[in-house]
């Protein structure tokens, strides 16, 4: 009996400690997307950003368990929501769980045979696609003209990450959070 409460407080201190990273990788997410936000790209293409909380779910989706990584995209996508309404929301979220939903079919398919770069650009272009779906939707027509725009803007913004998720790897590892 006394193994048993053992085994189950160890447990649930794991859990503890992984929800508290999780919400402390959310609570990054958001402070990059507001940093980025603050700084606006140097092309003349509304809604093209380089996606900087999408390293916090890119670590999340290698070093954690699925199930943060996509937590950490719908909060982040309710964020949105909340503070810069329901279209935007709405792109976001969708973007959001269509981007780890490819990154997580590549993971299985290729296992530890993908790089942090092929999962990136993956993970970027499909969160333009979603978002171009989105927006088709809520325009009532495909946005054609824009789609060579945001897979442009997927490969360099997943390119961007991945170097990104490559440098500051070294600092998770210094925290013990790798």
């Amino acid at each position: 009996m006394k193994d048993a409460n053992f085994i189950n407080k160890k447990y649930n201190s794991i859990l503890i400690k992984k929800l508290a990273l999780t919400g402390l990788l959310f609570a990054l997410a958001i402070v990059l997307a507001i940093l980025e936000g603050m700084f606006p790209m140097p092309i003349p293409v509304p809604g093209v950003k380089l996606g900087l909380s999408n390293i916090v779910v890119m670590y999340s989706l290698f070093f954690l368990k699925r199930r943060n990584a996509i937590a950490i995209a719908v909060l982040k996508g309710f964020f949105v929501f909340i503070t810069r309404g329901p279209v935007s929301g709405a792109l976001s979220i969708c973007g959001g769980l269509l981007s780890i939903l490819i990154m997580i079919i590549l993971m299985l398919i290729f296992k530890d045979k993908l790089s942090y770069l092929i999962v990136s650009v993956s993970g970027a272009i499909f969160h333009n696609i979603g978002q171009f779906i989105v927006a088709s939707f809520i325009m009532s027509t495909p946005l054609w003209f824009y789609f060579p725009i945001l897979l442009l803007s997927g490969l360099i913004a997943g390119f961007a990450t991945s170097i990104l998720l490559k440098i500051t790897l070294p600092a998770f590892e210094r925290l013990h959070l790798r």
